[in-house]
């Protein structure tokens, strides 16, 4: 079997000092973790983070800028995953939708309440990517070029 990276979107949405992450089911018990999910077949990363939001939190995501690449093995599983996190914004909050299996409920946090609750993140990606996001980090959406 050949070796590959998981491709994986990550939405980074703050609003008024409250970030949007995910409350989760996973073998670890309930975890946090921003709007996230694999990159499908055919999509580019713009259309699976857009996706991914929608169907984990109700919210349409409007991609902003690109945080940053992120590549990351898991302890727990062994696997390698490559992370393209976008900052943007959510709108349109359709709460009648159904959220993905595994989803919770969307959450808004202040960076002290995920600072304080570091061991419920599903992953160290969780607070790199917010305190990437508060430093100034971004990137013009036009570095990634879907062909």
């Amino acid at each position: 079997m050949q070796w590959k990276p998981h491709a994986t979107v990550a939405a980074i949405v703050e609003d008024n000092g409250k970030f949007l992450l995910v409350e989760e089911e996973t073998d670890r018990g309930n975890r946090f973790n921003q709007p996230a999910g694999h990159l499908e077949d055919n999509e580019s990363l713009i259309e699976a983070v857009i996706r991914e939001t929608l169907e984990e939190t109700a919210y349409a995501f409007k991609p902003e800028a690109l945080l940053g690449i992120y590549h990351w093995k898991h302890e727990h599983n062994d696997t390698t995953y490559l992370r393209f996190a976008y900052i943007g914004s959510v709108s349109d909050y359709q709460p009648e939708l159904a959220l993905d299996e595994g989803i919770i409920r969307a959450v808004w946090m202040t960076i002290d309440e995920i600072r304080s609750n570091a061991n419920l993140m599903r992953s160290a990606q969780v607070i790199t990517c917010i305190e990437d996001y508060l430093s100034g980090q971004k990137f013009p959406l036009s570095v990634v070029t879907h062909l």
